[in-house]
């Protein structure tokens, strides 16, 4: 229940009579459903701004009304609505079509994070996004209103997306050290729906896919919901440890690797090329496949980063994934895939049968910022802004965390991963510091026996609040150790 009603504290209506009418509204109408627990009291009183003993007069009414009843081990949960006040035959229990569900639900903490992102008081530490200030929104305007207006078009795109635009990134990724013709590229909707293509149209179930330990993926469960399994693989400075790939590779009956090897989430290593080379000779021999997410490559400081691993493929072993999502902005979402054509035919032919191709408008837009070269000047200034970031974090580490916590320098990306020297509880700071109005990404949500470790962003948050955020969790830090 996170809707964003709020009350109207200005309303001759009475508050406990407000809240009253929205949760009775909520439940005769049937958005929250017969056996749905609703909040506690002290959490209800937290997200209407009230007294508990308004909550309390609110819940009585309710529960007067028959609408609600407490049980015993389940807390407060929907008793009644409409359909079972006035059907002859019980309404369908929806709880247990959700519970019912293939696709695994998020834990906890990552719901507690997507929910918390909403809120624009709240100092988000580890997004792993650009700020609205750094997004080109001026200029995507202006390719929508301007000249190029006239050559949009609305219809359904190709099944492997826009031509045109393929071509255009097929020249894109030539400067990349990567050949690959328009028809071995297909046009996705983000990275996630790449892997969501991949996991459905490549994958067995039951099979086992190594990743970096910690890793973005255990953040999600496109593969756990596909029936397939993570196996961790320990990382150093210089990426994904390599010595055990074989042996664990016989073991697991791995299907796939994935990686990011240039500033990766949530660590911001890059991937040494020694290590590069090691990785592609060791999986060519086990025959193992890798997926390459390279959704940061473009975003280095100082040097341009090493050849990818696709740039470096010989033998037709790596798909590789880039997006314009860490660069142009998230709700743009469109990334391609490069694959064998084989493979790219069979994911195209899903994408086909999950929504008929990614937006023509978004295609549009990005076949513009790669052709006019207006892709180039953003990057540019995109990297020095983030650099700027990165420096104006290190420097407030330095001063605050230096006797608690430990980091790395990341040469490019969003990311430092940030450790603390001392035991911490990392649940209950994780939600003193929501209390106190600042967003972390723990690092346990990379890999579930991590306590010790924080994703910091310095993408998202302006200057102003990464200093007052990282001062006041420094001191939280302090209190939990």
């Amino acid at each position: 229940m996170t809707e964003e009603w709020k009350l109207n504290k200005s309303s001759d209506i009475p508050l406990h009579q407000q809240i009253y009418n929205y949760m009775k509204n909520r439940i005769m109408n049937g958005e929250w459903p017969v056996g749905t627990r609703i909040p506690t009291q002290r959490d209800l009183a937290a997200k209407f701004g009230v007294n508990r003993s308004t909550i309390v007069y609110a819940l009585g009414e309710l529960a007067a009304d028959g609408l609600i009843q407490s049980k015993v081990g389940q807390g407060t949960v929907i008793a009644n609505n409409t359909w079972s006040l006035i059907a002859a035959t019980p309404p369908p229990d929806w709880n247990q079509y959700v519970k019912s569900g293939s696709y695994q639900p998020n834990i906890h903490m990552i719901q507690q994070i997507n929910r918390s992102e909403t809120d624009p008081d709240i100092i988000r530490l580890g997004t792993g996004e650009l700020s609205p200030e750094l997004l080109p929104t001026g200029q995507m305007r202006e390719i929508f209103s301007g000249s190029m207006a006239s050559k949009l078009s609305l219809g359904y795109s190709e099944p492997k997306g826009s031509l045109y635009l393929r071509e255009i990134i097929s020249d894109y990724l030539k400067k990349k050290g990567i050949h690959a013709t328009p028809s071995s590229i297909l046009i996705i909707s983000g990275g996630l729906q790449g892997l969501q293509l991949i996991s459905l149209g490549l994958l067995y179930q039951g099979s086992a896919i190594f990743v970096e330990n910690p890793s973005y993926l255990n953040s999600i469960h496109v593969f756990q919901s596909a029936g397939m399994f993570l196996h961790g693989i320990p990382m150093d400075q210089h990426g994904i440890r390599t010595e055990s790939i074989g042996r664990l590779k016989r073991q697991h009956n791995a299907a796939l690797l994935y990686t990011i090897p240039t500033f990766h989430n949530p660590t911001g290593t890059l991937m040494s090329s020694r290590r590069r080379t090691e990785l592609l000779q060791i999986c060519a021999r086990e025959r193992l496949p890798i997926i390459e997410d390279d959704v940061y490559g473009d975003l280095w400081f100082d040097a341009p980063s090493p050849p990818s691993l696709k740039a470096l493929d010989q033998q037709g072993l790596v798909l590789y994934m880039g997006s314009m999502s860490k660069t142009l902005g998230p709700g743009l979402r469109i990334g391609w895939i490069v694959g064998p054509e084989p493979v790219i035919d069979r994911l195209s032919d899903i994408k086909m049968q999950t929504d008929y191709g990614s937006s023509a408008l978004s295609q549009h837009a990005v076949v513009e910022w790669l052709s006019s070269g207006m892709y180039e000047l953003h990057l540019m200034q995109i990297r020095a802004e983030l650099r700027s970031r990165r420096d104006f974090t290190l420097d407030i580490l330095k001063q605050y965390f230096h006797d608690i916590a430990q980091w790395n320098i990341p040469q490019g990306g969003f990311y430092i991963w940030l450790h603390v020297t001392k035991p911490i509880s990392i649940r209950p700071l994780f939600e003193q510091a929501l209390k106190e109005g600042i967003l972390l990404n723990p690092g346990n949500i990379y890999n579930r026996s991590d306590q010790q470790h924080l994703r910091l962003s310095y993408a998202y948050a302006s200057c102003n609040q990464l200093e007052s955020g990282l001062i006041k969790l420094a001191e939280l830090i302090r209190l939990h150790t």
